[in-house]
């Protein structure tokens, strides 16, 4: 059962967010000590080939410093470099985003790590204890490194679909929006955009106009190009999305076409499920085709 989080922005908009709870959390972490143990064994290996034995104090120094390093900075690292995914969380299928949805930075990844390794886990998490009793007290699944960084862990993969209709083109934007370089949204903005839209109706049309003028610079940040003068916060989003949208499709039939194609070059048809549109009749020699019978 998945359940959404009840957080609210300040401008008083519910978020749609399906949060991750205790279970898929724990695994997560899980695969991720396992990495951290095992570049940690890897690393007491090499200080062993390489340090003097002789030098005591110099082998505790590396074996410390190696310690922080891989519990605390690969986390950091790797929430930073793919915005609130570490491999763990990559396999499970998890994501930490900022309490009002958005992607994190270093700043958050930073204060998330250096809890994780003070207080929810190691130094003095008794190994986890701490963030498995904050988490079953959270509503959200939020461990102590959450709720001082302000994020949150959310489920990437939802497997029943939300049925959000399809966000039309909006009139006259058709041709600025086909000369978009799409390929730099990140997809989590494009989400939220989304969402927005489709609880624009919803909303107050203070906390409306507030949202949507925030989202529409993050995506024209984003996109390297400033919202059109004239063109509502809403109007451009959908623009965004529709022109994304389309492409996407574009791009969809043109693979598709390509495959039939090559499947008809090489004698085997065309795939399983595609039927060809039929032959029109042709006409005997000498009538027009267009032309009523007398």
């Amino acid at each position: 059962m998945h359940e959404e989080s009840e957080l609210v922005t300040g401008e008083a908009v519910v978020l749609d967010l399906r949060v991750a709870k205790l279970a898929s959390r724990a695994l997560a972490m899980a695969l991720d000590v396992l990495l951290q143990f095992a570049v940690l064994l890897a690393a007491f290996i090499v200080l062993t080939l390489t340090v003097p034995g002789e030098d005591e104090a110099l082998a505790l120094t590396l074996i410390l410093v190696c310690v922080v390093l891989i519990l605390v900075g690969y986390p950091v690292l790797s929430e930073t470099l793919t915005r609130g995914r570490s491999l763990g969380k990559m396999a499970v299928g998890l994501r930490v985003v900022r309490v009002d949805g958005g992607p994190i930075r270093f700043r958050h990844a930073l204060v998330r790590g250096l809890a994780g390794f003070v207080v929810d886990f190691w130094t003095l998490g008794l190994f986890g204890a701490v963030a498995v009793i904050v988490s079953l007290c959270s509503s959200d699944g939020r461990r102590v490194g959450d709720f001082l960084a302000g994020t949150l862990v959310i489920r990437e993969r939802v497997p029943e679909t939300t049925g959000h209709p399809a966000i039309a083109m909006p009139p006259g934007l058709e041709g600025w929006a086909s000369h978009l370089d799409l390929t730099r949204l990140p997809d989590d903005l494009a989400l939220a955009s989304r969402q927005f839209l489709t609880r624009f109706a919803q909303l107050r049309p203070e906390a409306a106009q507030a949202l949507g003028w925030g989202l529409a610079q993050q995506v024209a940040e984003a996109l390297g190009t400033p919202v059109p003068p004239g063109v509502p916060a809403w109007a451009f989003l959908a623009a965004v999305l529709a022109e994304r949208r389309n492409r996407d499709h574009a791009r969809a039939v043109q693979a598709y076409t390509a495959r039939v194609q090559a499947a008809r070059g090489q004698g085997y048809g065309a795939p399983s499920g595609f039927a060809p549109a039929p032959e029109p009749p042709t006409p005997p020699s000498g009538d027009n085709p267009f032309t009523p019978p007398s």
